[in-house]
């Protein structure tokens, strides 16, 4: 299996994360982004959205993140990381549509202003942090995981630009909650970690 990767990527961090968990080995294709690699014939054959991650796992070719960890839960990771019960695989989605959405446009685009220079409104970006960051607080006050009692994709989904927030000069040190569940994430065995958290 093939992943196409940012090593700084917080969506590409979560895959390689999550196939760390379930220890499932992935060839990483480096994809030198800040030179726009990923807007060249090759990367768009596989991507027309020219983004990354992409898997490459034989003739299935996936972009997304949160789409990828689904296959990859499906197919490697087991009824432990991707429920089989229809309420708790929706309690999994809820919460990878937090990562794409109010995730990515908060914490994700803080990092992307204040490490990468990305030209945007931190002052919104930093509201909507520290709005979601103070809902999963509060979630996280009454259990140990997102999702489904137990460590599942959502877990990877929400983690990483969370766990960089301080790269965008977003302070999560009062949230203690989500200390807390950063801190249990990182006992789980196969933890790796990504440069900056």
């Amino acid at each position: 299996m093939k992943l196409y990767d940012l090593v700084l990527s917080g969506n590409c961090y979560k895959v390689r994360l999550f196939a760390s968990f379930i220890d499932t080995p992935l060839t990483i294709v480096p994809v030198d982004f800040m030179n726009g690699e990923h807007k060249t014939e090759a990367i768009l054959k596989l991507n027309p959205w020219g983004e990354i991650p992409i898997l490459e796992d034989g003739s299935v070719i996936l972009r997304d993140s949160q789409a990828i960890l689904v296959y990859l839960a499906n197919k490697y990771g087991g009824e432990a990381w991707w429920p089989s019960e229809a309420h708790l695989q929706a309690d999994v989605m809820q919460w990878l549509s937090v990562a794409s959405n109010e995730i990515q446009h908060g914490p994700n685009v803080a990092r992307l202003i204040k490490k990468f220079g990305l030209e945007s409104d931190w002052e919104q970006a930093s509201e909507r942090s520290h709005s979601i960051l103070t809902l999963i607080d509060n979630h996280l006050g009454s259990h140990h995981w997102l999702a489904a009692s137990r460590p599942t994709i959502a877990d990877c989904a929400v983690y990483p630009y969370i766990s960089t927030a301080h790269e965008g000069d977003i302070d999560i040190d009062s949230y203690r909650n989500i200390q807390v569940w950063m801190n249990r994430l990182q006992q789980l065995p196969n933890y790796i970690s990504m440069p900056g958290n």
